[in-house]
């Protein structure tokens, strides 16, 4: 059993190192690489507006800076700006560079997308009769406003199954972040009063501590 053990977080271990192959291979791989490159042509300026799209595309990501789409959205759908933000910050926890985020999903093609981490099946459920219909789910790496209006609309669906009245402590934030993390039927349990696992208390703990940043971000 031991040994099992140790060969189990052996390829744990691994997956991070794959991921981050990938990443550089789909970044157009190592300097070697890059020199073997044509030159750029001066007949073929390069935009600004590229460049400048391109550097945002991978620059470091903090879930503040997209304070004004958080509050658009969550007023579109009726839901808490601060928690929608509080939601952004929980997600945050991974790198949301969207090359990486595409490298791991060809290795996990269950993994999820987008600066708000959301799976398809989740999207594709929530974007129903929205503004975003026509959209995909696999744009959610590269649009991060999708993103926010697509979370905002998932919990506001989720904001629609809990009931009236519900007998345990849970304020209704903490329901939605916790249905946000483990789906809208535990989210019907934990407002009946069972007690979450570690996994959603530990999504529920990273709400709490991003609470109060949360609501200084969306105040501005």
């Amino acid at each position: 059993m031991a040994e099992r053990r140790r060969r189990g977080l052996g390829w744990w271990l691994v997956l991070p190192i794959l991921a981050l192959a990938l990443w550089a291979w789909s970044r157009g791989g190592d300097g070697a690489d890059t020199k073997s490159a044509s030159p750029r042509s001066s007949a073929e300026p390069t935009s600004s507006a590229s460049r400048t799209a391109s550097a945002d595309k991978h620059k470091e990501y903090d879930p503040a800076d997209y304070a004004p789409q958080v509050r658009t959205y969550a007023k579109k759908a009726g839901v808490s700006a601060q928690l929608l933000m509080a939601i952004l910050y929980n997600e945050s926890y991974k790198p949301h560079d969207p090359d990486l985020e595409r490298s791991w999903q060809a290795y996990k093609p269950d993994s999820a997308f987008g600066i708000a981490n959301m799976h398809r099946a989740a999207f594709d459920d929530t974007k129903r009769g929205r503004d975003f219909a026509d959209r995909r789910w696999e744009e959610l790496p590269d649009d991060r406003a999708l993103a926010v209006e697509a979370a905002a609309w998932h919990l506001h669906d989720l904001a629609k199954q809990l009931p009236a009245h519900w007998p345990g402590a849970r304020t209704k934030d903490e329901l939605l972040a916790m249905g946000y993390n483990a789906g809208g039927g535990n989210m019907l349990a934990f407002a009946r009063g069972v007690h979450p696992g570690s996994q959603a208390q530990s999504y529920l703990d990273r709400l709490h501590d991003n609470w109060e940043k949360s609501g200084a971000a969306v105040r501005g």
